[in-house]
């Protein structure tokens, strides 16, 4: 499937899992999805499952947006709890499109209790609370990190799910339940070279043989022997610090600290920088080898961009880097910055760089490498070499120190899959409207369907300001079809029995059911009792 295919669908309002190889374009298409849905006016939140990923995009974690935090479970008060939590509330209902990139690390279980917490506030019994969900990676990368054992007393997940055998979030109910639209990128934009995307899709496919072992051992040098100024990727952390501390302090001259910028809420902030491949405080010297950490508007770097520092400005003092082919770069001062409901919650300020003698695989993930040093000899984790090679756009640019087995090994489960995957996207293509015609009337429905449920006032407005908010009656007829005290006064007997189902344990499903009201009236109730 092309981008533009995947876009078009996008535009249906259909939830949709976005997938392809290294290099496919799939953050291009979502930032082109995102764009559109800026311009339309229509509320989305863009997540991811880890904090670097997230900061990409001027989001947060899907764990911070959805409130489960580090939950391995959720029992009914817990929904309660995070129901009563006005922000969390209003941002989960403001929205209606979820984006959640880098999925393959999501694991099932945080999935599907972003689905029941999603169904819970906006109290809306459809997958994800009726949003467009938008799953974004390829499960050939990194997989999920998944803690063993469960807390007794939470809430029935899906089968499997409990026993976190099937670690991946496509086999959790709330994938099931959502059966997302697969859209799977065939179009390559970062590797050119063909005899090197021939090893990298035998390692894709759990086939590496001799002759793909064979180019890969060309680019095999001796510790030391590396060419200068290359980036050095590790599959452990200890390293990575050590090398780039004990390389800065072998150049002469003066150092240059960069102090990060922070403003906003402090867990905010924290996020921010737990997501920012900047640090804190940014030493530099003239020599040091650099990498450009996130995209320039203007275009002049990606994330990713190595150089090395050429000098500083005279009048600022930011650095000047030299990229590789020559271009001379001043790296001014960037913001990261985490964005809710249209209006910036926090952010934070660095020079866009890292050093870059050294760092982590995970780290590198979703970059694009000219050249690397690459250490796989102690590689542990399935995929871990995939994307530490898929990052370079040549055999060429590979300087490989050692490799182990596991490092030519991808989980087994994404193998299986991936034939699923893209027999369902060629299906979704083929159902694609032929005509713009048809296209355009699609995306009209979806529009004014997100537009129908907009918010006429902004949180906390005074009830007698909402009137255009506030129901008709034939809506609220149809309303009692399925909740028959929809909107009807509260009597002392119905307030009490409210409060003993809610003592006892009850959860506010299970209490609207039983008095006939929408699971909001229920909160909505609670908190007026100052019961949640």
């Amino acid at each position: 499937m092309t981008q533009g295919e995947a876009l078009a669908l996008l535009k249906t309002g259909a939830s949709i899992f976005l997938t392809g190889q290294p290099g496919s374009g799939k953050t291009h298409t979502v930032n082109r999805y995102l764009q559109w849905l800026k311009q339309q006016a229509v509320d989305y939140a863009y997540t991811a499952s880890t904090g670097i990923a997230a900061t990409h995009g001027h989001g947060v974690t899907i764990h911070a947006w959805s409130g489960i935090g580090v939950r391995d479970a959720l029992h009914s008060r817990d929904l309660d709890t995070l129901a009563a939590n006005r922000r969390l509330t209003t941002r989960i209902e403001r929205a209606k499109v979820l984006v959640i990139d880098e999925i393959s690390m999501l694991p099932a279980r945080s999935l599907t209790l972003v689905d029941t917490v999603c169904r819970h506030i906006r109290g809306v019994p459809s997958p994800f609370g009726g949003l467009q969900v938008v799953l974004v990676g390829d499960f050939f990368q990194l997989p999920p990190v998944v803690r063993r054992g469960a807390e007794s007393g939470m809430l029935p997940l899906g089968p499997g799910e409990d026993s976190f055998g099937a670690e991946f979030a496509h086999s959790s109910s709330g994938w099931r339940d959502l059966s997302p639209t697969v859209c799977y990128l065939s179009e390559q934009h970062r590797q050119s070279d063909r005899p090197y995307l021939e090893v990298l899709d035998a390692i894709r496919a759990n086939a590496c043989g001799a002759d793909h072992r064979r180019r890969l051992a060309t680019r095999r040098i001796a510790q030391g022997r590396w060419p200068e100024g290359c980036t050095r990727l590790f599959t452990h952390n200890a390293a990575v610090d050590e090398i780039n501390q004990q390389e800065l302090a072998k150049l002469g001259g003066e150092t240059h600290n960069f102090t990060m910028v922070a403003k906003g809420p402090e867990p905010f902030v924290q996020a921010l920088k737990r997501g920012c491949l900047s640090p804190e405080m940014l030493a530099l010297k003239t020599g040091a080898a650099v990498m450009f950490t996130r995209n320039d508007q203007a275009g002049r770097y990606v994330n990713g961009t190595l150089g090395v520092v050429d000098a500083f400005e005279p009048d600022e003092g930011y650095p000047v880097v030299v990229a590789r082919g020559g271009k001379r770069i001043v790296a001014e001062p960037a913001s990261w910055k985490i964005d809710e409901a249209g209006k910036e919650r926090a952010s934070i300020v660095q020079v866009p760089l890292r050093l870059a003698w050294a760092m982590t695989v995970h780290k590198s993930q979703g970059m694009s490498l000219d050249a690397a040093v690459i250490d796989l000899s102690r590689a542990f984790e399935f995929g871990q070499g995939y994307v530490a090679l898929s990052r370079l756009r040549t055999l060429a640019g590979l300087h490989l120190l050692g490799i182990n087995e596991r490092a030519l090994m991808v989980h087994p489960r994404a193998v299986d899959k991936d034939a699923e995957f893209r027999a369902e996207s060629e299906t979704a293509r083929a159902a694609l409207a032929p005509n713009a015609a048809m296209r355009a009337s699609q995306e009209a429905a979806f529009l004014a369907a997100c537009k129908a449920n907009r918010p006429t006032a902004a949180p906390g407005t005074p009830r007698a300001q909402r009137s255009s908010a506030y129901p008709k009656s034939y809506e609220v007829a149809a309303m009692r079809e399925s909740h028959a005290q929809a909107y009807a006064p509260w009597t002392a007997a119905e307030e009490s029995d409210l409060k003993r189902r809610h003592s006892q344990g009850e959860s506010v499903a299970a209490i609207a059911a039983r008095l006939g009201r929408t699971p909001g009236a229920i909160r909505s109730r609670l908190k007026k009792l100052a019961l949640i």
